[in-house]
């Protein structure tokens, strides 16, 4: 294991990293937090062991920055000013354990190998954890159609590769889905998957969200608070909503992907980061380059490894499939939907795609808790477009009393409760009582 001792004693690190040596570590021992920081930059070591009190950068403030920067090196503090306030402080700030001068050399170097230990099992996890992602591969693809059989041989592809992937598709169609399996086999499916949806944090905070702060960057930033380049280090990143990204946040991810750098807000210093980023977007991002709401060079970086979900109306063969597994979800049997509910389902144009056909079987679920869910607890509205052939044979149902059956069933199941019923009716609380009023269901 490579260790680095930090001790403005330069005796105590040079004794220190002599009986490392001896116990088949490579150890080195500076007497600056500000050398140890430049080491750690050329070569990151596995673990540090630095004193508390020193002229200069305190190992505190050490500590604080390499947890901050190189969040997978583990940090032991020493110290001869024991105290328990300083005890709960460092192990607050991530530091590995905390250790007491005088300590003993057999002390520190048992110490050392449960550092390595556990070193080694996190190893091996992340190692068995990407064995098993690759063999699963794209389980969570659900369906069988030419356009889902060719999504999962551009993931069998990307296996052996870190290039940027941009995932593209009309909302509600799975993006997230692919992202998780492009994730689970790659090389990296050990390390963290990180998910921001763009379009749902404010333009203000996203800036924070991606990137992190350091303590006092503004009014309110009381710590230091990691971004999540730096929580998916050695992992992905997917960022959705890729088209909502605001233009002054563009050129920020643009420099990340050719330097693998950033600067936290606040910093003076960058940080470098090993990810691999997935995006995915509903847009057409061809068209907002032709507006100037997104960068072309930063389009070109996303796009090396682009791959399409093509809507679920022109998959309509992934339907049963698709409803089964939304059954099993639910503890529900496949053989739970009947084959008129199927064809309600597939005759249906879903254009909420697969979000639609989920928050659909839910409320069948909910409406026919035990039983068949038969065609008549398919509540979808029939205007909105149909398929010819066989699915034409679905009944034709007033969608007043369909309403009205669907929110007795939700009350019902909730036993009363409107918030709750509300809620999985997929409307508001107020919405549910101008429909119960018009239906003089009080």
């Amino acid at each position: 294991m490579d260790i680095l001792i930090v001790d403005d004693e330069a005796k105590i690190g040079t004794l220190l990293s002599e009986a490392l040596a001896d116990a088949g570590h490579r150890a080195a021992a500076v007497t600056h937090a500000r050398d140890a920081l430049a080491r750690i930059e050329a070569a990151a070591p596995d673990l540090v062991v630095t004193d508390l009190r020193m002229d200069g950068m305190d190992g505190m403030a050490l500590l604080q920055e390499i947890r901050r920067r190189f969040p997978t090196i583990d940090v032991v503090v020493m110290t001869a000013y024991a105290s328990i306030e300083t005890a709960i402080q460092t192990m607050r700030e991530g530091a590995y354990d905390y250790v007491i001068k005088p300590f003993r050399t057999d002390e520190m170097l048992h110490l050392v190998a449960r550092v390595e230990e556990k070193r080694r099992l996190e190893a091996e996890n992340r190692g068995l954890r990407g064995a098993l992602a690759r063999t699963r591969g794209g389980d969570d693809l659900v369906g069988s159609s030419a356009s889902i059989e060719e999504v999962r041989r551009l993931i069998a592809g990307l296996a052996h590769s870190d290039a940027p992937v941009l995932i593209r598709g009309e909302s509600g169609t799975g993006k997230e889905v692919v992202a998780r399996a492009v994730h689970r086999a790659s090389r990296r499916a050990g390390g963290p998957l990180v998910a921001v949806n763009c379009a749902a944090i404010p333009d203000t905070l996203l800036e924070s969200e991606l990137f992190g702060y350091v303590k006092g960057a503004f009014t309110g930033a009381e710590r230091n608070k990691l971004g999540q380049f730096q929580l998916a280090d050695g992992g992905t990143l997917f960022l959705d909503e890729i088209g909502d990204l605001p233009a002054s946040l563009q050129a920020k991810l643009l420099r990340v992907l050719e330097s693998k750098c950033f600067t936290p807000l606040g910093a003076v210093k960058e940080t470098r980061v090993d990810v691999r980023l997935i995006s995915a977007t509903h847009r057409a991002l061809e068209d907002e380059i032709e507006r100037g709401g997104f960068r072309q060079d930063l389009f070109y970086r996303l796009n090396v490894f682009p791959i399409v979900i093509a809507p679920l109306r022109e998959r309509r063969e992934d339907v049963r499939a698709l409803a089964r597994h939304f059954l099993a979800d639910w503890g529900r049997s496949p053989d739970d939907l009947g084959e008129d509910a199927l064809a309600r389902l597939v005759a249906h144009e879903w254009p909420g795609n697969v979000r639609e056909l989920r928050n659909v079987l839910e409320r069948a679920v909910i409406v026919r808790p035990e039983g068949r869910i038969g065609a008549t607890d398919i509540l979808i509205s029939a205007t909105r477009g149909t398929a010819s052939g066989p699915a034409s044979a679905a009944p034709t149902l007033n969608l007043e009393d369909a309403e009205k059956e669907m929110i007795k069933r939700a009350l019902d199941a909730t036993g009363g409760n409107k918030s709750e019923a509300a809620r999985l009716l997929g409307i508001t609380r107020r919405a549910l009582y101008g429909r119960l009023e018009r239906y003089g269901l009080e």
